[in-house]
């Protein structure tokens, strides 16, 4: 199996990646292409619905940048990792921490909590 810090490094390098066609080629070598991602606020199924809600990350959020915090964990095929998003240089304003299960080596699915969400007017 892969590193559980490989995988989520390349996770959070998806997340980050504001170049359309470049994150599509990290969505192919990162996840599935049936995988499937789900929080409270959005689900999408295949890496068209991935990709768009990445984007309406970015468009949310311009500027913001997805980061680990602490170690990624894996057992079997299951990982787990929290991460923070913020303006570049911060600790974030947002956290949580994501489950995966893998298939051969990338993403199958992917289920997110959130674990701090500032209310909406500190977002700002």
């Amino acid at each position: 199996m892969t590193n559980a810090i490989t995988i989520a490094d390349r996770y959070i390098a998806v997340w980050n990646e504001t170049d359309q066609d470049a994150r599509r080629q990290l969505l192919k070598h990162v996840w599935t292409e049936d995988g499937t991602y789900r929080d409270p606020l959005m689900a999408g199924h295949g890496h068209d619905q991935i990709d768009a809600l990445i984007s309406a990350v970015h468009t949310q959020f311009p500027g913001f940048r997805f980061s680990l915090l602490g170690r990624p964990d894996a057992y079997g095929d299951q990982i787990r990792f929290s991460w923070a998003l913020g303006p570049a240089g911060t600790d974030g304003i947002v956290k949580g921490t994501d489950f995966a299960t893998l298939e051969d080596g990338r993403l199958k699915a992917v289920t997110g909590f959130l674990d701090q969400v500032p209310d909406a007017a500190s977002l700002g």
